[in-house]
């Protein structure tokens, strides 16, 4: 892929997240693809992947993803991005918390045939877990 191609195909998926597009999302995964998260785990597979995000879109039905910086290498992209959301559908199996919280991030890509082929995202997942309340922040 072009550097052309690449910018235009991450801002293809920065408007399927702001429809919450779970399919969509999926579709830009290879069918073997590779998800890493520090929540989801890994994850094999469209179909597990496109979960992933419908899950997502169900405990934070207001989710917003701001897709901030593109680095490109090659076939190899990093993302530096944020989301911002409230837990109101409920994370984890807990009830919803109606708590807010903002999650820097960065996504790293690898990408074949126009599609991703690897995805890890690195993110403070404890904080994210202490600013919706789901867990006790230790005192300093």
């Amino acid at each position: 892929m072009t550097r052309e191609e690449i910018i235009a195909f991450f801002a293809r998926r920065q408007d399927a997240f702001a429809r919450h597009d779970a399919p969509a999302l999926a579709a830009a995964h290879a069918e073997d693809c590779v998800m890493e998260s520090p929540w989801a785990g890994t994850v094999t597979g469209r179909k597990a992947i496109e979960q992933v995000y419908r899950h997502w879109f169900t405990a934070f039905p207001d989710v917003v993803y701001d897709g901030e910086e593109l680095l490109i290498d090659g076939n190899r992209v990093a993302q530096i991005a944020t989301f911002v959301g409230t837990d109101m559908g409920g994370f984890m199996g807990l009830p919803a918390t109606g708590r807010p919280f903002r999650l820097p991030l960065v996504l790293v890509c690898t990408l074949n045939e126009h599609q991703i082929v690897r995805q890890r995202s690195i993110y403070d997942f404890t904080g994210m877990l202490v600013q919706i309340g789901m867990l006790k922040a230790k005192p300093a």
